[in-house]
């Protein structure tokens, strides 16, 4: 395991969460708001590639794979932020979204790469992982700067806030789902010769790092997701927005962690 591996999937999982915001919100956002979020995520995706751990040799085509998606992906979503607004209207929608079903056969990949050869439900809980990580960043990242987009366009109706607010507290639902399976199975599935006995883990010193991921990636985002809600719904945009930068940083927080227990644990939390 090493730092990069971690940006990676980071990075990689925040920029296709991105992504898929754009196919979310209305028009009425205006050019300058999808061209902002279009360029944040094809920059997080570049950054991210360029530091893509090394394949392993057992898993090198997967590897291979993985990186083919991505760089579709990236390569639609540049056109996609360059014809913003400009040219190409008509095919726009088809470059979003060969953008988001490459980003996302990307993270899917990446989730049978790590996995690896681990056993039972682990592979596919960790493409669950995965993904429901990306919707939670993405949603969180997209809420945060819709919200602070209020400042720009006053005229733009609450409901847009809402409607990804919706977006998040939903993916949020589904990210505690998956790490609460992910756990259960750690802990019940666990076999002498499978690594470190998972109870035994997050209940030592170094569970820390498992509760700090609960704490600042699920339990504080669940709390102030609804607390966005209720002043979204009062039409209290600079407030949410507020309480949107907050919870946007208690979850990078987690997600951040969830990829470190995820590489050293091989439990997708």
């Amino acid at each position: 395991m090493s730092l990069s591996s971690i940006l990676f999937l980071f990075l990689t999982h925040l920029g296709v969460g991105i992504t898929l915001v754009l196919a979310w919100v209305g028009k009425d956002a205006g050019v300058k708001f999808f061209r902002f979020n279009a360029g944040t995520a094809a920059l997080l995706i570049a950054v991210g590639f360029a530091l893509r751990p090394n394949a392993q040799a057992e898993h090198a085509t997967l590897h291979l794979l993985s990186m083919a998606l991505l760089l579709v992906s990236e390569a639609a979503l540049v056109i996609y932020w360059a014809t913003i607004g400009r040219m190409l209207a008509k095919i726009r929608p088809l470059l979003l979204w060969t953008a988001i079903a490459c980003g996302l056969g990307a993270v899917v990949t990446q989730a049978f790469e790590v996995s690896g050869s681990a056993p039972g439900l682990l592979p596919l809980l960790t493409v669950a992982s995965f993904l429901s990580s990306a919707a939670l960043m993405g949603g969180a990242c997209g809420a945060m700067v819709l919200g602070h987009w209020y400042l720009i366009v006053p005229s733009l109706n609450v409901s847009h806030l809402q409607s990804i607010v919706k977006l998040h507290i939903g993916s949020l639902v589904v990210r505690g789902v998956v790490v609460l399976a992910a756990v259960i199975i750690g802990i019940v599935l666990w076999q002498p010769g499978m690594g470190p006995n998972f109870q035994r883990y997050i209940l030592s010193t170094a569970g820390i790092f498992f509760w700090q991921r609960v704490l600042f990636g699920l339990a504080g985002p669940g709390v102030l997701s609804y607390l966005t809600w209720e002043t979204a719904k009062i039409q209290s945009t600079q407030s949410a927005t507020g309480i949107l930068y907050v919870d946007f940083f208690t979850v990078i927080v987690g997600e951040v962690l969830a990829k470190y227990l995820l590489l050293s644990t091989t439990i997708p939390l």
